[in-house]
């Protein structure tokens, strides 16, 4: 066993070739063998490993790529599922969200133990070799291997302790917290959105995480005139003087979320816009409850935030980070069991997202809410960014492969 809890390498089994089908990406190809042999000035090309489990992951690994191309990079984007055989593809993928909204507690179960217990850590680990042979094959040529996904994190770092990957593996921490899915002693590098979760990887575990700051898209960053809030609000229903309390459950509508816009309506000023993702039920049930407009999917997150006066949330995930770059205020309440709970807690501690318990709480933090951030989340001057960091460890691969 590792210093992690992170069982030593073992032998997999030979299995048979999946259909092809089941092998093509859900988002782009690998590039064919003449055009990686073939790359203008020897462009670094990085792999990134994320998975279809929410949609956090996967806009924190396209965000990268779209920076790292635009800094002359070649990048594949790989679903680490799509590595997996098909059933563990439907456990993991289709699995996620039912057992967060039917199962709960075996969901805290579950994080708890993937925590504290050899055992079913050790069974869980043990599953994942199941993918190495294609990982292996997606990252044969690359000078730097990427992973948004804390699974992908522990297959890259066991397959880079054992040698069987030679380049550098980094590991991108999407959460607000660290938990030990998401640190392999194999990893190279891990980063984090913020400076919290890098202290908490310290205190709780011992290991170093560089706080790298976001990967969201430029659009969180510009500023939205006064004409484009008033005229969004409109087309929301908002009025003027209400407080746009919005809510966001993530892509598959996880948690709780009438409690979470029951207890938001306590307070009388407020209006809830909610994210319902792709979970049409949900947004049915909403759509019939005064002082809510329930939404479903949205490509315009920038321009709601640029609207609403504060974030309503409920995992902690690439919505907070979003909010902290929009400068839209986070409010924790009714955090989804696991690693819900456990981003709340970092959240709340570094005092970038309180967490009241109870609805009289929750109408007095939203009556006291502004649109001003109390600190900055990530270092004001930060050692480059995560395109940047991933470059580096590129380029110092192939400055050690040309010398050698």
């Amino acid at each position: 066993m590792t210093a992690l809890g992170v069982p030593r390498p073992t032998r997999t089994r030979r299995r048979p070739p999946r259909p092809r089908h089941l092998r093509l990406l859900r988002r782009g190809t690998r590039p064919p063998e003449d055009a990686r042999r073939d790359r203008p000035d020897r462009s670094p090309r990085v792999v990134v490993l994320t998975a279809r489990v929410g949609a956090g992951h996967d806009r924190a690994a396209y965000e990268l790529a779209a920076r790292l191309r635009a800094r002359g990079a070649v990048v594949d984007v790989h679903d680490y599922l799509d590595a997996l055989p098909r059933y563990g593809q439907v456990i993991i993928g289709d699995g996620y969200g039912f057992t967060v909204n039917r199962l709960p507690r075996f969901f805290d179960w579950l994080f708890y133990a993937l925590e504290h217990r050899w055992d079913v850590r050790g069974i869980i680990l043990t599953f994942l070799t199941f993918s190495e042979r294609t990982v292996r094959r997606w990252t044969r040529d690359a000078d730097v291997v990427v992973s948004t996904f804390p699974l992908s994190c522990q297959t890259l770092g066991r397959m880079r302790a054992a040698g069987r990957i030679r380049v550098p593996v980094i590991s991108y921490l999407t959460d607000p917290a660290p938990h030990r899915m998401w640190l392999h002693p194999g990893v190279d590098t891990h980063l984090s959105v913020t400076s919290a979760c890098a202290a908490a990887a310290d205190a709780m575990y011992g290991v170093e995480v560089r706080p790298a700051g976001p990967l969201v898209g430029p659009a969180f960053s510009r500023a939205h005139t006064d004409a484009d809030r008033v005229e969004t609000r409109h087309s929301l229903g908002l009025g003027d003087d209400e407080t746009a309390v919005l809510i966001s459950a993530g892509s598959l509508g996880l948690g709780d979320v009438p409690s979470l816009v029951s207890a938001a309506l306590t307070n009388p000023a407020a209006h809830v816009v909610v994210l319902c993702g792709r979970n049409a039920a949900l947004r049915t049930e909403l759509d019939a409850m005064p002082r809510v407009t329930a939404l479903g999917w949205r490509d315009d997150v920038p321009a709601l935030m640029g609207a609403c006066d504060v974030l309503l949330h409920n995992a902690g995930g690439l919505s907070v980070t979003e909010a902290l770059v929009a400068n839209l205020p986070a409010v924790t309440y009714l955090p989804i069991p696991g690693h819900g709970r456990a981003n709340a807690t970092v959240l709340a501690d570094a005092g970038l997202a309180p967490w009241p318990t109870t609805p009289e709480a929750l109408a007095d933090v939203l009556d006291g809410v502004s649109r001003t951030s109390p600190l900055s989340p990530w270092p004001t001057d930060p050692e480059g960014d995560v395109a940047e960091i991933v470059l580096e460890s590129a380029g110092q691969r192939t400055a050690v492969a040309a010398a050698s």
